[in-house]
């Protein structure tokens, strides 16, 4: 599992890396360009590094299975190698779907202006300044991955509906709490992760406009990767701890604030007299 979450954790950094640095540049500066091989290379990784984490979470739906539906062959089916060669095929199937993806996307001509509307060089966003018909290549490719990302979603799916029957048939409370404890987290992010991708790429014409656009972008290519380590953490009790003494120490300085303001006001009212 810790193997899983840090080959998360790297791909989360990735992630974040590729879109916002660029974006808190433009707005530090007031710019708005991006070059030609900069956007390039933005699409390539944007596409290899979330390509590998949704594989990552389906790999890691089937490590939650496997130590939880079948615990005395977890040794033989997910050994070290065996995990390693499974994060050895998702970055490697990643770099390929990434290249299929920038290999198609930049062989179209481009006429129609070199405005993107987004904070960073978006796909679809992309094929809307193509003049060709070619670009259907392209929405073919994406309509085929959609297509996939919903087989491992299904496959998601299937493995946590069977990992609840195991949980439900545990006898001990204690066992079903830890179970629940080490998939809630992996399948709130699961959920986070597809919902907000696919309401981006699938969500109605009629609805879109630039700044929901921007804040579904925002959605899918950020607040995942924010919420990741926060959400994984939470088991630590250590973090928990310190999460409780820093809210508790804000209500008291809020509740001395507003009692301070109290004295204040009744001061002045004695003072008014």
């Amino acid at each position: 599992m810790y193997f899983f979450l840090l080959n998360l954790a790297l791909l989360d950094l990735g992630c974040i890396s590729t879109t916002v640095p660029k974006a808190m540049a433009n707005s530090l500066w007031d710019a708005r360009a991006i070059s030609y091989t900069g956007c390039a290379a933005q699409v390539f990784f944007f596409f290899f590094l979330f390509s590998v984490e949704y594989c990552l979470l389906t790999i890691m739906s089937y490590d939650r299975y496997v130590a939880i539906c079948k615990p005395l062959h977890y040794g033989t089916l997910l050994g070290s190698r065996a995990c390693a060669q499974m994060a050895a095929a998702a970055w490697g199937s990643g770099v390929l779907y990434a290249l299929l993806h920038t290999a198609n996307t930049f062989s179209l001509p481009f006429c129609r202006g070199r405005v993107i509307d987004q904070f960073f060089c978006e796909v679809p966003q992309i094929l809307k300044l193509s003049c060709s018909d070619s670009h259907l290549r392209e929405i073919r490719l994406l309509t085929f991955s959609v297509f996939v990302f919903l087989g491992c979603f299904v496959y998601i799916v299937l493995s946590y509906v069977q990992i609840f029957r195991a949980v439900l048939r545990m006898p001990s409370e204690r066992g079903r709490h830890k179970a629940f404890s080490t998939c809630l987290p992996h399948l709130f992010v699961v959920s986070l992760f597809i919902s907000t991708g696919i309401f981006s790429y699938l969500k109605p014409t009629s609805i879109s406009s630039p700044s929901l656009n921007l804040a579904v972008a925002v959605l899918y290519s950020v607040l995942p990767q924010v919420l990741n380590p926060l959400i994984y953490s939470m088991r630590n009790q250590e973090l928990k701890e310190a999460i409780r003494k820093v809210m508790s120490w804000m209500f008291a300085s809020v509740h001395e604030q507003n009692v301070h303001t109290e004295a204040s006001s009744i001061q002045g009212t004695h003072t008014d007299f």
